[in-house]
C-alpha cells in the first residue's frame, strides 16, 4: 500500500508497505545484480549503510545459479539474508542489451547466454516465473526497452507490444501468487513506461498502463543515450499521466544530479550502478564534487574521504590509506569506496526526505547541487 504523507510541487514523499517491511521514498535502491553488491558489500554492511532496498537481476540470478534452486533454498531474501525489500528488475533490459544474440517474437525473446552461449527463451510469463522463484518483494514486467534514439516506426510497435506483454505478466503473476508453493505471495507487479524520447507516444502508453491493477509504474527507456535534458523533459510530459497515488521509479538513474531532478519531478524510486562502479575504480561523491582518489595530491592527505561524514570509511580510515589499498589492488580499497558511495547517495535520499517533510526541497535541491559543483579539495 502507498500513502502519499506530503507534495511539493511534483516533488512526492511517501510510505509504500510491503509485506517486507515499509518503503520510505524518494528512495534510492542499491544494486546487488547477483544478489550482492560488487565490492565484498555484505548485507550486514547495507543495514549500516542506511540501504532500504536492495535490487537484483531476474537475467543473471536466471543463468548461474538458477531461480529454481534458489527456490529450493527458500527464496531470495533466505539465500542472500535480507528480510528487508527486494526488487528484481525483468531482465528485459539485459536480453535486450545482447543485440546480435537475440530475436524478438510476439511470444517473447530467444537469445544466447552470454555466459556459455546456450539458447534461452524469455517472455512475459518465464520472466515472472523466475521472479516468482527468487520471491522478490517487487518484480518488474518484461518489456522491450528500445533505443533512446530508435526510430518512431520502430517505437511504435515496440511499446504496442510492450503493453501487450504487460497484461500476460498481470495475468501469470496472479496465478503464480495463487499456487500453495509459491515462495512469496504477495509478490508486487510495477508496470514500465516505454516510448524512447517521443512524449507522445509516452503519454499514449502512460495512459494504457495506468488502467491496469498494478502495484506501481516505472518510467523505463531512459539514461541510455539521451541527452540529460531529453530525459527531463521525457519525465516532465510523461510523469503526470502517471497515478499519483502510486510509486513511480525511474529505471537505471543516476547521478545525484540526476535524481535531485528525477525527484522535482515526481519520482519515488533510483537506482544506478554508479555509486558501486565508481567507487570500485575510486571515484568517490562528496558534497562538494566527486574525488579520484588515484590523484597524486592525495598520497599523503591523512583527512577522511569527507570530513564529518559517518560511513565506515570516514570514521576510520585516511584518503591516503584508502588510495594505497587501491593503488595496491587490495580488495579492502575498493570496498571502503563503494561502502562510501551508497552512504552517501542512500543519506543524500534521507535528507531529500528531510526536506520534502519540511517543505524546503526547493532550497534543498539548490543548495546540493551548488555545493557539489563547488570542486573538493
Amino acid at each position: 500500500m502507498y500513502k502519499l504523507l506530503k507534495q511539493e510541487g511534483r516533488a512526492k514523499r511517501a510510505e509504500f508497505q510491503t509485506v517486507h517491511g515499509t518503503i520510505q521514498t524518494p528512495v534510492f535502491m542499491n544494486v546487488g545484480t547477483v544478489a550482492a553488491i560488487k565490492g565484498a558489500v555484505s548485507t550486514e554492511d547495507l543495514n549500516q549503510i542506511k540501504c532500504q532496498v536492495e535490487l537484483s537481476n531476474t537475467y543473471h540470478l536466471h543463468v548461474r545459479t538458477g531461480d529454481k534452486i534458489i527456490k529450493e533454498l527458500g527464496g531470495l531474501h533466505k539465500f542472500m539474508n535480507w528480510e528487508k525489500p527486494i526488487l528484481t528488475d525483468s531482465g528485459g533490459f539485459q536480453v535486450f542489451s545482447l543485440a546480435g544474440l537475440r530475436k524478438i517474437k510476439e511470444e517473447g525473446v530467444y537469445f544466447n547466454s552470454h555466459i556459455d552461449g546456450r539458447k534461452i527463451f524469455m517472455g512475459p510469463e518465464e520472466s515472472m516465473q523466475i521472479q516468482s522463484n527468487l520471491g522478490s518483494t517487487i518484480a518488474m514486467a518484461f518489456d522491450e526497452c528500445a533505443p533512446a534514439k530508435a526510430s518512431r516506426e520502430y517505437v511504435i510497435p515496440s511499446v504496442e507490444r510492450t503493453t501487450r506483454w504487460l497484461e500476460r505478466c498481470r495475468i501469470e503473476m496472479n496465478r503464480l501468487n495463487s499456487l500453495d508453493d509459491t515462495v512469496n505471495k504477495n509478490q508486487m507487479l510495477f508496470g514500465i513506461n516505454q516510448g524512447a524520447i517521443y512524449a507522445d507516444i509516452r503519454i499514449e502508453h502512460a495512459k494504457r498502463i495506468r488502467e491496469m491493477d498494478l502495484d506501481g509504474f516505472a518510467v523505463g527507456g531512459l539514461a541510455v543515450g539521451e541527452t540529460h535534458e531529453e530525459m527531463y523533459y521525457v519525465l516532465e510530459e510523461t510523469v503526470p499521466y502517471l497515478p499519483v497515488d502510486k510509486p513511480t521509479y525511474l529505471m537505471g538513474v543516476g547521478t545525484p544530479a540526476n535524481i535531485l531532478e528525477g525527484v522535482e519531478r515526481g519520482i519515488d524510486f533510483f537506482d544506478c550502478v554508479y555509486p558501486t562502479r565508481n567507487g570500485r575504480h575510486g571515484h568517490l561523491y562528496t558534497n562538494h564534487g566527486k574525488i579520484n582518489l588515484f590523484n597524486a595530491k592525495y598520497e599523503k592527505d591523512m583527512r577522511p574521504i569527507e570530513e564529518g561524514c559517518q560511513c565506515p570509511a570516514c570514521q576510520k580510515y585516511s584518503r591516503a590509506y584508502i588510495r594505497h589499498l587501491l593503488k595496491a589492488k587490495e580488495m579492502l580499497g575498493m570496498r571502503l569506496c563503494v561502502l562510501h558511495n551508497l552512504y552517501f547517495y542512500n543519506t543524500m535520499m534521507e535528507e531529500i526526505r528531510n526536506a520534502l517533510d519540511e517543505g524546503n526541497f526547493a532550497a534543498y535541491k539548490k543548495a546540493k547541487l551548488e555545493g557539489m559543483e563547488s570542486g573538493s579539495k
